[in-house]
């Protein structure tokens, strides 16, 4: 059995987010932090750091939230970008202002475009995210494109040809899915992440992507009931399930 990870109480709420450790210390002196129902009185202490943790330890009668690794999957709305570097609304803007600051910092598992809604997972667990992204693994993500054109008919076999090059570069895409939805509509799968890649392959046919949502990465499916804009927290189990495929 792997033995618990020990923190200091002081540091790991720190890490999570709430405060500097000063501001912590503040907390237990005020009674505000209890461990399995009764308020701790040093800062210093060493708390076991466990995937339970919140069922344990809470502040202010609200349990902490989940210590890393963590890894969340988010229904991305329209017009909202997925790095910490670009211009307007970030996905990290919609979480808790205190995720913000963890430490280890969240980042996306790859990332759709301000014109992109719909299943993006953020973590802080490297290992995973490289997991999920690398291109050694083919992880499928699964598309659906709404077009300015009726489709011709032609796309499936031309996308699953293997042998379709896009604009500026020199190595073929892999064989991808096609699903014909409708006339103006259609669910693509593909097992890379170049950049644009759903809406330039489209383009490579003579057709122009006017919306796009994904649908599922791997085993795991954007939730039907969860909105625009909000978030759940995976379980390991749950999270793994990406690489069910």
């Amino acid at each position: 059995m792997t033995k618990a990870l020990m923190a200091r109480l002081d540091r790991l709420l720190a890490n999570l987010g709430y405060g500097s450790r000063r501001d912590v210390q503040a907390l237990v002196s005020a009674g505000k932090v209890t461990l399995d129902g009764v308020a701790i009185k040093d800062a210093g202490l060493k708390i076991a750091v466990t995937a339970d943790l919140p069922d344990h330890l809470k502040i202010r009668g609200v349990p902490v939230d989940p210590p890393a690794p963590l890894v969340l999957i988010m229904h991305k709305p329209l017009g909202v970008v997925c790095s910490h570097r670009e211009d307007g609304e970030r996905i990290y803007d919609l979480l808790p202002r205190r995720w913000q600051i963890r430490d280890p910092a969240l980042s996306s598992v790859g990332r759709l475009d301000k014109d992109t809604s719909g299943l993006i997972l953020i973590t802080d667990d490297g290992d995973f995210l490289h997991r999920v992204i690398s291109p050694k693994r083919h992880v499928p993500k699964v598309y659906r494109a709404v077009l300015d054109r009726p489709l011709t008919g032609t796309e499936d076999a031309i996308f699953a040809s293997g042998t379709l090059m896009l604009e500026g570069e020199e190595k073929p895409l892999l064989p991808a899915t096609l699903e014909v939805l409708g006339e103006r509509e259609a669910r693509l799968t593909i097992t890379e992440g170049r950049y644009h890649q759903v809406r330039r392959m489209f383009a490579a046919v003579g057709n122009h992507v006017t919306g796009l949502h994904r649908e599922r990465i791997g085993g795991l499916a954007l939730p039907d009931d969860l909105a625009a804009g909000d978030h759940q927290i995976l379980t390991a189990a749950q999270a793994e399930a990406v690489f069910d495929v």
